[in-house]
């Protein structure tokens, strides 16, 4: 199922709490910015979180970044009125947390609406329990407002009783399952986040691993690991390059009635036409994005 190429390659965390952070990332490199009422914020701050969520996103200044309200479940005191609020918000996305069924997606849609969310707004999912993992083809496609899923591995590791290894194996069979939904469904997914700030060697692994697996962008909990998660799941100017290369070489070899070509010594198929494709609608967007936030 085809989707549409947006660059996802660093997703950051801000608590919605602090103005001053929310501030910042409108400077920050980063593709997509996840303002969080949950996890990152105080029981006695929700209520104003929201309220500060909302004056950073309608002051505006983020230029093309995605910008992502994560709220609290609806299973919570706050959860009710974080949908209320994000419905109207401004924001790209609202992110629900600890999804584990299509009938919560379905649920909180039906609050959105009701809120007068706009047709455009759409609905992420954190996919961080056994459950979930076991549920992920119905809540994939749950509704056509589905935007994408976020892997929430700290919480599904705990629930596991999983360790967090470098190859990650533990967890590698549901990585593949939302992996998989995704896909069938034609929706983003981003990896989750990695918590050693101090491993600049296993994070870049765990980037590698994740583009590896077929994640678009992997999630982010400070800024100074942007670069890397860039760099990472942003394709590199040879891998462009050839990407154009094979499309030009297909095309011409196309044009003679020929379904196959030879390129750098690869056959070219149209599956790999199809993909470069993909990698040159990146970059591009990737260039705009960066060209728009130059001229910010």
């Amino acid at each position: 199922m085809a989707m549409t190429v947006r660059p996802r390659r660093g997703v950051l965390y801000m608590p919605g709490s602090n103005p001053r952070a929310m501030e910042k990332g409108k400077t920050l490199p980063a593709d997509g910015l996840i303002l969080d009422l949950e996890d990152a914020v105080a029981p006695d701050a929700k209520a104003a979180a929201r309220g500060q969520i909302g004056a950073a996103i309608q002051g505006g200044g983020y230029g093309q970044r995605e910008l992502i309200v994560r709220t609290n479940g609806l299973n919570t005191p706050w959860g009710y009125e974080d949908l209320v609020f994000a419905a109207n918000s401004g924001a790209d996305a609202v992110l629900l947390p600890k999804v584990e069924s299509a009938d919560a997606v379905r649920q909180a849609e039906q609050i959105l609406v009701a809120s007068g969310a706009p047709a455009g707004l759409k609905i992420w999912c954190m996919m961080e329990t056994p459950l979930a993992m076991l549920n992920v083809k119905e809540i994939a496609g749950a509704t056509p407002r589905l935007g994408g899923l976020v892997m929430g591995t700290s919480d599904l590791a705990k629930d596991l009783h999983a360790a967090h290894t470098r190859d990650r194996l533990p967890m590698i069979t549901s990585l593949g399952l939302c992996l998989l939904a995704a896909r069938a469904y034609g929706l983003a997914i981003l990896d989750g986040v990695y918590l050693d700030l101090n491993d600049d060697e296993g994070f870049a692994a765990s980037c590698r691993q994740g583009v590896e697996l077929g994640f678009d962008g992997k999630t982010l909990i400070h800024p100074k690991t942007l670069a890397a998660a860039n760099a990472a799941f942003g394709p590199s100017a040879e891998e462009v390059a050839q990407s154009r290369r094979f499309i030009e070489a297909f095309q011409a070899a196309s044009a003679e009635g020929k379904g196959v070509v030879v390129v750098d010594g690869k056959l070219v198929e149209n599956l790999h036409v199809e993909n470069a494709r993909r990698l040159v609608a990146l970059a591009e967007a990737i260039e705009a994005m960066s060209s728009g936030a130059a001229s910010a």
